[in-house]
């Protein structure tokens, strides 16, 4: 069962859960952040993509933290266009390191949240892997970014609505050297019916680690 915990975030409280598939006083490699989308449009830590990316780092054996940016359920503050999220994303992958006293983290994210796991790699997260599942390139992701001093997957279904797949591949072309592209045919911009395809594939690159 998923455990509620509050971390002292920028803003306040930010509310999270924690799940761990290892039995207590078990010794973590590794642990987990995933990141959700759009505030603003009703993302969550419930969302289903970030769920089933959440469910594959436990399966390939990571605890992990789910957990709403500021003004998302229980979690204090306003939206701040996703400079305050970024601060909310550094502050739970410091309390998680403490938490379970491991170093090694691989973080991800989806949509809004992936940009903002991006971000986040770039701004000392030191993620051992990183995981963006449909990277909003062209609508969040506007400028360049550093590449990720880690193994990095990207997850883009070919009908996403909202992310044209051309551009995702465009982008993944101009990093050295290029992350990990995984597209899924026929997915849309939330996976319905895919789900099972997304778990593979990011358990598939995780258990490469």
């Amino acid at each position: 069962m998923p455990l509620a915990v509050q971390i002292a975030g920028p803003a306040g409280t930010i509310e999270a859960r924690v799940e761990d598939p290892l039995p207590v006083g078990a010794t973590r490699r590794v642990i987990g952040v995933v990141c959700h989308p759009h505030p603003l449009f009703g993302g969550t830590m419930q969302n289903k993509v970030v769920h089933t990316a959440a469910r594959a780092m436990q399966e390939a054996g990571a605890a992990t933290v789910r957990f709403n940016f500021r003004g998302v359920g229980a979690s204090a503050g306003q939206h701040d266009r996703g400079v305050g999220e970024l601060a909310d994303a550094l502050a739970v992958i410091d309390w998680t390191r403490r938490y379970f006293d491991c170093d090694a983290l691989w973080l991800g994210g989806f949509s809004f949240g992936a940009a903002t796991a991006l971000q986040a790699a770039a701004r000392g997260a030191r993620p051992a892997r990183l995981v963006t599942i449909a990277p909003p390139v062209g609508r969040i992701i506007t400028e360049p970014v550093p590449r990720p001093d880690c193994p990095w997957l990207i997850v883009q279904g070919d009908q996403d609505e909202l992310i044209d797949i051309e551009a995702v591949r465009s982008w993944a072309r101009s990093f050295v050297p290029e992350p990990e592209l995984t597209v899924i045919a026929g997915a849309e911009h939330f996976f319905h019916g895919k789900l099972g395809e997304l778990r593979s594939g990011v358990l598939a690159f995780l258990r490469k680690a």
